[in-house]
């Protein structure tokens, strides 16, 4: 696993902000470095601003504040040296249908100045190592949603970046070719020498593939961290019930008994309860004691949900 190193960032992201005409602020002065061959995540849900921070970082939005670095180019001064150094799989498809699958690589190879005998070679590697060698000289529009996005991650990475952007690669994909598709971005790990950054808002995929991640909400970081720290922050026992009538006044009870921490939560009629070092079966009777009468109770490991949904809350949590 790639780490945070002493080394020059791959991306390095100070302040950087958006704000939209009509005062729209999709992202509010975000800071991060991303370590060369590092797998990083931006998680979050939609409108968290992840969209919009790859649009600035691959310099298709400009932003209303603060600076980024690709390989050490400035995005906003440099913004032909950021891209030649970059590539990136769009959350939507790109691929020019009427085009064979092999033309849409070498099209993308001739925009990025890769030789011609050097893009025949790389498109014989890729095709092979993405599964794509039988689908070669067929039209882009014959293929399935699964095989279009390999073909978008070949067209990505026939230039060799440095920085390769993956957003929300697997939107929109049934659950077999989702589960194909992970299985290529976990195998670019192997390229040591690019760096990948993934936009997702599917837990499984940023505990899966990415070294840390950083979770967005409403425009912020609001914590950032590899996915094992991020799930020591809730312990290793979550306390889940159901209860009926009004979940804030009975979190507001739990919290009154000492039961809940300040890291508790609701979710609709569910209450999640971080034990901590607490014993389940204390926590139990004491929820007993309290006067809340869960109508389901029990208790689980916790999972990169958790993390999300207590740092990212809702409007029940809010209220609480």
């Amino acid at each position: 696993m790639q780490t945070a190193t002493t080394a020059a960032p791959a991306v390095a992201v100070r302040g950087l902000r958006k704000t939209y005409p009509g005062g729209v602020e999709a992202v509010r002065g975000i800071d991060f470095d991303v370590a060369a061959g590092e797998v990083f995540g931006l998680l979050g849900p939609n409108g968290a601003g992840k969209s919009t921070t790859i649009g600035m970082l691959t310099t298709t939005i400009a932003p209303t504040a603060g600076s980024a670095w690709l390989a050490g180019h400035d995005v906003i001064a440099e913004p032909l040296r950021a891209r030649g150094v970059s590539s990136v799989v769009f959350q939507d498809p790109v691929v020019d249908r009427g085009l064979s699958v092999r033309a849409n690589i070498e099209l993308h190879a001739r925009l990025w100045g890769v030789p011609a005998a050097e893009a025949h070679a790389r498109i014989g590697e890729l095709s092979g190592r993405l599964g794509l060698t039988a689908l070669l000289d067929r039209p882009a529009g014959s293929t399935s949603g699964g095989e279009r996005r390999r073909v978008e991650i070949a067209r990505a990475l026939v230039s060799r970046p440095s920085v390769l952007f993956l957003d929300e690669p697997t939107v929109g994909l049934d659950p077999r070719m989702r589960h194909e598709l992970l299985d290529v971005i976990a195998g670019l790990r192997a390229r040591a020498e690019m760096t990948v950054l993934l936009t997702t808002h599917y837990l499984d995929e940023a505990q899966r593939l990415c070294d840390r991640i950083a979770i967005m909400n409403a425009g912020e970081i609001v914590a950032l961290d590899t996915p094992q720290a991020l799930l020591a922050d809730v312990g290793t026992e979550i306390l889940e019930l159901r209860v009926e009538g009004d979940p804030v006044n009975a979190l507001a009870l739990l919290r009154a008994d000492g039961v809940a921490g300040a890291g508790a939560f609701a979710i609709g009629a569910r209450l999640t309860l971080p034990l901590h070092d607490r014993p389940a079966a204390a926590a139990l009777a004491a929820v007993q004691r309290s006067g809340v009468r869960p109508t389901d109770i029990g208790t689980r490991a916790p999972t990169l949900d958790d993390v999300y949904l207590q740092l990212t809350g809702d409007r029940l949590r809010d209220a609480a």
